[in-house]
């Protein structure tokens, strides 16, 4: 049960920023998406301030066109791993698909995270929509939505069988009498589903913390579904407090339908605010990132949302184009929600090419503005915490924490130290229990 009384609060580290122009901002390196130094300052920083976990998204496919961050960055858990060698009590969450891996690796990465980092692992799933992808890991084409999510379900569900594959006890050390371990603590996971065989044991022990904590990312009925089902911690984002609101109350009735708590499980929005110390600052940062993206730059952007398709067939500066059902199977609830933003207000293909690629979140602002947003959709209950990222990240990410940060500690919503050690004792989670332990209690009864 979820018993976290303050805000979640976590970081994203993707670079110089997520913006096209965000490499070209003399507030960090320019080859921020690969200097481990600049990794170190921002996580050292971030546990400093009591942030619970950062962060790190990853993608399958490039091309010339696409964000700069995307074209040369570190793969998620070799990052996190070394991450966890600076710090001791901030979570360390990675992005890793499960369409193009095997469970049984996964299990095996994640468990050494655990391990690593003393229990501060945690998942990101996603089912990465791109062909791209697909042609990167030999095959034709990308599994259909749906399908996509049927296989996520039964990978999500093999891989937390492997990591109970030992009772928490099982390793023994017990040189005097040549025991290293309890082979009755040692359990295979004998699966045979549709998408996946694996026979088991997972070759590592348990985590400090039970088992790595599940996110999911991915708004579509399928994502919230799969959320409901499986996750400790749902990744999402929304242009107002009315969509947040209404994610967050059907995310909390599917996971009570599908026989959980609502409260064993966390909705985190991602929130992408550029901060000033005045208005007028605000607007100066955001005039100069628009300003750094060209029309054409924009447009690839765009495409990417839609298995990159080329917007640059449609006129500039007419109604947003009636594309049909592309996009449908790529990122499915990002591509609704663009074609529904258009056809509502009217806006023509640059206009939606621009937000698309510099959006202004509605949390831009002063500090002050900032923190009153946050403190606003947090007490609406339309939230149990939020993922800070920025278009600028170095600049966003020392001004939420120097400014932002203790304006939400003197509101009594913010933590001011850590609940724990691992990162389920820090968002709130209990302990994950072994299911062959709980098999063996219930039994003894």
């Amino acid at each position: 049960m979820l018993t976290k009384k303050h805000l979640i609060i976590g970081a994203m580290l993707h670079g110089a920023g997520g913006n096209m122009a965000s490499w070209k901002h003399p507030s960090g390196p320019a080859d921020a998406s690969v200097n481990i130094s600049h990794y170190r300052e921002l996580v050292e920083k971030a546990e400093e301030a009591k942030i619970d976990f950062v962060f790190v998204a990853d993608g399958l496919a490039i091309n010339k066109d696409v964000l700069p961050h995307f074209l040369n960055r570190f793969e998620p858990l070799t990052i996190l791993s070394a991450l966890a060698s600076v710090t001791s009590h901030i979570g360390l969450v990675g992005t890793l698909s499960t369409s193009y891996t095997q469970p049984f690796t996964v299990a095996r990465q994640f468990g050494s995270l655990d391990l690593i980092s003393g229990g501060r692992a945690g998942w990101n799933v996603v089912t990465s929509p791109s062909t791209g992808a697909a042609h990167n890991h030999s095959q034709a084409s990308f599994p259909n939505h749906a399908l996509r999510y049927e296989i996520a379900e039964e990978h999500v569900e093999v891989v937390k069988g492997l990591w109970d594959s030992y009772e928490d006890d099982a390793f023994l050390y017990d040189r005097e009498n040549d025991t290293y371990f309890d082979p009755n603590k040692m359990h295979a996971i004998h699966h045979q589903g549709k998408h996946f065989q694996v026979e088991g044991p997972l070759n590592i022990q348990r985590s400090p913390q039970g088992q790595t904590v599940v996110f999911q990312a991915g708004s579509s009925d399928a994502g919230r579904d799969l959320a409901a089902k499986t996750a400790d911690a749902v990744f999402t984002g929304h242009k107002d407090l009315e969509a947040a609101l209404a994610f967050y109350q059907d995310v909390k009735n599917r996971t009570k339908e599908h026989g959980r708590n609502p409260d064993d499980i966390a909705i985190l929005p991602g929130i992408g605010p550029i901060i000033g110390e005045t208005e007028e600052e605000v607007e100066e940062k955001y005039a100069a990132l628009r300003n750094g993206v060209s029309i054409h730059t924009a447009l690839n952007y765009l495409g990417r949302y839609f298995d990159h398709y080329d917007f640059s067939v449609h006129a500039l500066d007419e109604a947003f184009p009636d594309i049909g059902e592309v996009g449908s199977e790529a990122f499915k609830s990002t591509t609704d929600l663009i074609k529904a933003d258009a056809k509502k207000h009217g806006k023509t293909l640059r206009q939606v090419a621009l937000e698309a690629t510099t959006p202004r979140s509605e949390f831009s602002g002063t500090p002050e503005h900032v923190a009153n947003e946050i403190e606003r959709w947090f007490h609406a209950g339309a939230l149990d915490g939020i993922i800070f990222g920025s278009p600028l990240l170095n600049d966003g990410l020392h001004l939420f924490i120097e400014k932002v940060l203790p304006i939400l500690q003197k509101k009594g919503i913010a933590q001011t130290d850590y609940a724990g050690s691992t990162l389920r004792e820090n968002l709130g989670l209990p302990f994950k229990q072994n299911r062959h332990t709980k098999t063996i209690s219930k039994a003894g009864v």
